[in-house]
């Protein structure tokens, strides 16, 4: 999402097109216990009709809300401080959930999720400030022109300062009461987001992923930063990210190592335009401005009416120019309007010339998988996927357009990496996008498979299935994986449309099976608020919430997802978690696990009910037993399911419930 206030010139670029480019009742699931002998239910694995979601009750913080096959645990309203500043994305560490605020960050004790309680508020203005963490290190992105290396909130007035920070600030947590600020790494865009990348063959150092959409800034503030493009200066900061390696034992010492073009060859991809309703809409907003006098412009073809936020300092620049004060004059609107559209030109990159435009000059979000050795670019106009064997080198293995995304946001990849869901974050995240009127495919996510030879195929979109107001922005965010063995699941971000989980497995099939939602914030116009991120950490669903604050869920058992699915995810259990850093998931072996996959059988009619029963009974009998007899009944049932797989239509799935029982048996580590 875009910083509200105030923007750096590229950051202003994409709230200014997005801007203008459009200018109850609770509904519980009915708990239901799952358990040894069956983790299936009667309940239907439709979605609740009608949507209970449609029509709720606006309000900051009494709106309605509906729920389905989740509960919430908690509502915790943001401190003093940061009550009226936007929250953006999380990290964890430990019990800690670490929460961005355009005025600095948030450090909450999450052991009870049910009652969570503000460790640290850290005052730190700096745009959006994305947060990381890698054991006692703090990483905070800094963007926007008013951000002060001392932290202060006057901002910076000058055009050319020495107290501005744009780029990275690395803080010391190891007393996470205490953060203490050991120094930062100026970027010539600043850090929009950025990404940590732990290489495990190089455990002195981690790796910093930059991503930076602000314009480049003067070289009389950063030497060395070059605005032109790369036809004219090589050394343009444009069209490319920078690799920041931090190392360890002196973090105060971190420093740009590389600076990978990874954007090279590329154009822009073909764009779609606005729908038939947005079209009629615009079209009276710009009568409407032109009868009133204001101003109007051409973006990406379209002639747009310019609200009076951007053209009121214009107008008190040229008033300065000519050494008057006061009122702008008759004449003063007139030079603004001659020039006004090249001034818009500037400002969203619109270049006049023959031939293709160019492509990104940046990414959004990268999400890393050093497991694997890829990372996912979501990057302006393409999905891009990354070899990062070399992590401060990494290098484009393909890249892919799709005319209905309208900005690539950021990327997901299933535990296996053969599938990447990338995010469009059409309309920048503050318009109204999941209206009935708006296509399915745009603002969704799309789902790609990805074969041996690292190439990327499209199978499908996801897009929030309940229809929005326009009162609600609404548009694909972040998200995260839920660690339920053998399916690909996950929990995401729709800001006004709320938390959404849904299970992507079957790749051209990805079917909503729990949502969490309130009303809007207001019911008279946009306003701030909605979920900017929800992730999975340790059990739980935390979503940091734009103007409520943090909210914390937990799924419940219903016919689409088993209570023994639910407890097999809690088993999976990590020190840290950024989510633009996959980690390998890795069960451990238990009987939840086993369950799990028996129930995933039943769902499937891989097994019979007889066989299906069989084996629960048998499972129930081994936990009871001494651990000597337990371990030689475990191992007797592994080798009877492997025997069920040549004869099941889901044979894979009997493989991995065999597999399961008989990693129980050896007390091995599970897969």
């Amino acid at each position: 999402m875009q910083s509200p206030s105030p923007a750096p010139r590229a950051a202003l670029k994409r709230s200014l097109v997005a801007a203008l480019l459009s200018l109850a009742a609770l509904t519980p699931a009915a708990a239901q216990n799952g358990g040894p002998s069956s983790g299936s239910d009667n309940r239907t694995t439709g979605a609740p009709a009608p949507d209970p979601r449609v029509g709720l009750r606006a309000g900051l913080h009494d709106a309605a809300e509906a729920t389905w096959n989740m509960r919430i645990l908690s509502k915790t309203r943001p401190p003093e401080r940061f009550a009226t500043s936007t929250n953006s994305d999380l990290a964890f560490s430990g019990k800690y959930a670490i929460q961005g605020n355009y005025n600095g960050f948030q450090v909450w004790d999450i052991s009870n999720p049910r009652s969570p309680t503000l460790a640290k508020e850290y005052f730190c203005p700096a745009s959006q400030s994305d947060v990381s963490v890698y054991k006692n290190l703090l990483f905070v992105s800094g963007e926007a022109g008013s951000g002060r290396l001392d932290c202060g909130g006057q901002g910076v007035p000058e055009p050319v300062s020495r107290e501005r920070l744009r780029g990275l600030r690395i803080f010391d947590i190891s007393d996470i009461n205490n953060p203490r600020y050991l120094g930062n790494v100026q970027t010539c865009r600043g850090s929009h987001t950025h990404t940590v990348l732990a290489d495990p063959r190089d455990p002195q150092n981690v790796y910093v992923y930059i991503s930076g959409s602000a314009g480049v800034r003067s070289p009389e503030e950063l030497p060395g930063c070059v605005s032109d493009t790369p036809d004219r200066n090589p050394n343009s900061a444009l069209f490319r990210i920078e690799v920041i390696r931090v190392p360890l034992a002196n973090p105060e010492r971190a420093a740009i190592v590389s600076s990978p073009r990874i954007f090279t060859g590329l154009t822009a991809p073909q764009r779609h335009g606005e729908t038939p309703e947005d079209i009629a809409a615009n079209a009276q907003m710009v009568a409407a401005a032109k009868a009133r006098g204001a101003f109007t412009a051409m973006v990406q073809g379209i002639e747009r009416a310019l609200p009076p936020r951007m053209t009121a300092p214009m107008l008190d620049s040229i008033v300065k120019a000519r050494g008057g004060t006061g009122t702008p004059t008759g004449a003063d609107s007139a030079a603004l309007r001659a020039g006004i559209q090249n001034i818009v030109n500037q400002m969203i990159g619109e270049q006049a010339g023959a031939g293709p435009r160019p492509g990104p000059t940046q990414c959004h979000d990268i999400t890393v998988y050093p497991a694997v050795g890829l990372a996912g670019g979501a990057c302006e106009g393409y999905g891009l996927l990354l070899d990062i064997r070399n992590p401060a080198n990494p290098v484009r293995l393909t890249a892919v357009a799709d005319s209905n995304f309208s900005y690539w946001h950021s990327a997901t990849f299933n535990n296996d990496a053969t599938k990447v869901l990338f995010s469009d974050e059409w309309g920048g995240g503050g318009q109204a996008k999941c209206r009935a009127t708006d296509p399915r495919g745009w603002g969704a996510d799309a789902i790609f498979t990805v074969n041996a030879r690292r190439e990327m195929q499209f199978q499908s979109y996801y897009k929030l299935p309940a229809p929005q107001t326009a009162q609600e922005n609404c548009v694909a965010h972040n998200g995260s994986l839920i660690p339920i063995p053998g399916r690909d699941v996950m929990v995401q971000s729709w800001y006004q449309g709320g938390v959404s989980v849904f299970d992507w497995t079957d790749a051209r099939k990805p079917v909503e099976i729990a949502f969490f939602d309130r009303g809007p914030v207001d019911s008279t116009r946009m306003g701030s608020g909605g979920t900017w991120s929800a992730y999975w950490y340790n059990g739980v669903i935390v979503s940091s919430e734009i103007s409520r604050g943090l909210d914390i869920m937990e799924l419940t058992p219903s016919a689409l997802l088993s209570q023994n699915e639910i407890d097999a995810a809690k088993t999976v259990r990590v020190d840290y978690l950024n989510p633009q850093g996959q980690p390998k998931i890795v069960w451990p072996a238990s009987f939840a696990l086993a369950r799990a996959y028996a129930d995933q059988l039943e769902r499937s009619r891989g097994l019979t009910a007889a066989r299906l029963g069989t084996i629960r009974q048998a499972l129930t009998t081994a936990e009871r037993a001494p651990a000597a007899r337990r371990r030689t009944a475990l191992t007797t049932l592994a080798g009877q399911i492997s025997g069920y797989a040549a004869g099941s239509s889901d044979a894979a799935k009997v493989r991995m419930l065999a597999g399961a029982v008989r990693d129980l048996a050896s007390g091995r580590q599970g897969q």
